[in-house]
């Protein structure tokens, strides 16, 4: 019993956790270096350079990772003094903040019991583990499939639809000129996306991968064994 409910654990926090830990590789300053150098990337029409860029976007990202008060935010100025964010900008951070930490507290706890749960098959019944990854590796790769299909098929749908699950109606929306939209507009959270859904790939492939040798390796074991056993008898 305790088996069974071990191998289902695995095979649906697998996807959970690769898609979190991608999202927490993405939050990086290296992201950000990549994305406002890399060619196509839209300037800014309001004027903000690409160093400009570098160094206030590094700002909101610490801010989210690192459960900084609103004030680290609100302070920040342009060089004319006035300020970089508006009201409304900053009360939409705080909710990305607290939506922030509770996904890496969340990824916490899924990883701690993850392995966990590893533990205790890899001591009970491996290949009730070695189901449990293979299964959770394919259930990620069918979800990252079918977000990917959705968000270049109907980009403005997955926008949406996934600010509507996380963010109160209206609270999420920004004029052009608003520092937010400056600094990350929307082809930024496309390709975040994009190397997300790769990112997650990548793992869940890799995880395939070894699952598969392992229980080739296990049928072969088994083979020799059957073979020696006849041979003795």
């Amino acid at each position: 019993m305790l088996t069974t409910i071990a191998r289902s654990y695995l095979t649906v926090a697998t996807p959970i956790i690769l898609v979190l830990l991608s999202v927490r590789l993405v939050m990086s300053p290296l992201f950000l270096h990549f994305e406002y150098n890399r060619p196509g990337f839209p300037d800014d029409p309001f004027g903000l350079t690409r160093e400009q860029r570098l160094t206030f976007a590094p700002y909101a990202l610490d801010y989210l990772i690192y459960n900084e008060p609103l004030d680290y935010l609100a302070d920040l100025r342009f060089e004319d003094d006035s300020v970089l964010f508006n009201e409304r900008e900053l009360r939409h951070m705080a909710d990305v903040q607290v939506v922030t930490q509770i996904a890496f507290i969340l990824l916490g706890i899924l990883s701690i019991t993850a392995i966990l749960a590893g533990v205790y098959l890899w001591r009970t019944d491996r290949n009730r583990l070695r189901f449990g990854l293979l299964q959770g590796a394919v259930f990620t790769l069918a979800i990252i499939a079918s977000i990917i299909i959705v968000a270049i098929l109907s980009w403005d749908f997955f926008f949406v639809a996934f600010h509507t699950l996380f963010f109160e109606s209206g609270t999420w929306y920004f004029a052009y000129s608003d520092t937010l939209i400056r600094l990350f507009p929307e082809q930024f959270w496309f390709d975040a996306a994009i190397i997300i859904g790769g990112l997650s790939t990548a793992s869940a492939l890799f995880m395939l991968s070894v699952t598969w040798w392992w229980g080739r390796s296990a049928l072969t074991a088994r083979g020799a064994d059957d073979t020696l056993s006849m041979a003795e008898g």
